[in-house]
């Protein structure tokens, strides 16, 4: 529910942590739009306004522009609130995840889709807070579910594991076509 007790109170701003940099940058992108617009679409001669090719593009740029320079001088006129810190470190959080895929990508190589998959499907719930043995049975499941459905059921392209070679033969031929 809204408090205001005049106009201005209801219309008041503050600038958050990270929201002059997200502006600066919305008003860099959409400038580059702006000045590449012209080669992506083309007027066409004798075509009515709305049926241009370029006009739905041109007023989506302009008003992206406009807005994007309201919302900057916005964000430099409005007091700013403390918090920076703690809005950098949110942001380094979801990079932390980027990493564990990463490092997800490079092993599957090395160990195998399956047993890869759910390595980092436990790993991951206990990461998450969720170490009981009824969710690290269902993560390991989700794994073998995942892996089935994608490599067995699918047949999508995931490159054998090293670690296959190790096993017998028949085995290892079995394991590199659906695991």
């Amino acid at each position: 529910m809204i408090k205001a007790r005049t106009l201005q109170d209801l219309f008041k701003r503050y600038r958050r942590p990270g929201d002059l940099p997200y502006s600066v940058l919305c008003v860099v992108f959409s400038l580059f739009l702006a000045l590449n617009l012209s080669a992506q679409t083309t007027w066409v001669s004798n075509t009515k306004l709305f049926a241009q090719p370029a006009f739905w593009p041109y007023a989506a740029v302009i008003s992206m522009v406009l807005f994007s320079v309201l919302h900057l001088i916005s964000s430099m006129v409005s007091p700013k609130l403390d918090g920076r810190w703690q809005e950098i470190g949110f942001w380094f959080k979801s990079v932390e995840f980027a990493g564990w895929f990463m490092i997800y990508v490079i092993t599957v190589p090395q160990l195998g889709y399956l047993p890869t998959t759910i390595l980092f499907a436990v790993a991951l719930s206990i990461r998450l807070g969720y170490r009981g043995l009824k969710f690290l049975g269902s993560a390991a499941l989700f794994g073998a579910v995942v892996v089935i459905i994608f490599k067995t059921l699918l047949q999508v392209k995931v490159p054998g594991g090293a670690a296959y070679e190790l096993l017998p033969t028949a085995l290892r031929s079995f394991f590199l076509t659906y695991f």
